[in-house]
């Protein structure tokens, strides 16, 4: 089964049909897990995971053609990294035990690899996402990675889609200054 027929893919899903809810984690898990690394989620793959499963709880209540079906999969991530967030803020930190964490950290045979898992799995994307504030890292995550268009990322935030489209340039702005101040060192 192939996502070539997404509104066969969802009906099938909605029954219950486990390959069809396989083809839609294979198709935008990627994209998923990316967001949520890029949003720097505590653990990307519970949020993730997460995603999922409240798509598949929720997909008996959608309606709609793949793009609808992008931006409801993004607001439900959205929503999942805001809640990890506060959940993190209200949590002590527990000092983690380097060989538990390096057990737990996803290796792959080469950075390729892990691009076409992850589309935020570089470090040096990582931290040039790092060096935007949270607004821009959001809007440019939810523009590029999500590939939602403006109206429905201004929506999701809460803010109108001038600003967004602010947030969005000062953020590929900043951005290019990374990339340029990489070149010249």
């Amino acid at each position: 089964m192939s996502i070539s027929d997404f509104g066969a893919v969802v009906r099938a899903a909605r029954r219950g049909d486990h390959r069809a809810q396989a083809v839609l984690y294979r198709e935008y898990a990627p994209a998923v897990l990316g967001y949520a690394r890029g949003s720097r989620a505590g653990d990307p793959e519970d949020v993730t995971s997460e995603v999922f499963v409240a798509v598949v709880r929720g997909l008996a209540g959608f309606e709609g053609d793949e793009p609808a079906f992008r931006s409801w999969l993004f607001t439900i991530a959205h929503h999942r990294v805001v809640d990890e967030r506060r959940g993190r803020a209200r949590r002590t930190e527990d000092a983690t035990d380097p060989v538990e964490l390096a057990g737990r950290t996803a290796t792959w045979s080469t950075p390729d690899d892990a691009a076409l898992v992850d589309p935020v799995a570089s470090a040096h994307l990582r931290a040039a996402l790092d060096g935007l504030t949270g607004e821009q890292r959001d809007v440019v995550l939810l523009r590029i990675v999500a590939d939602l268009p403006i109206a429905e990322v201004a929506e999701l935030l809460g803010k109108g889609e001038g600003a967004v489209k602010m947030l969005q340039r000062r953020a590929l702005a900043a951005l290019a200054r990374d990339v340029s101040a990489e070149l010249v060192a």
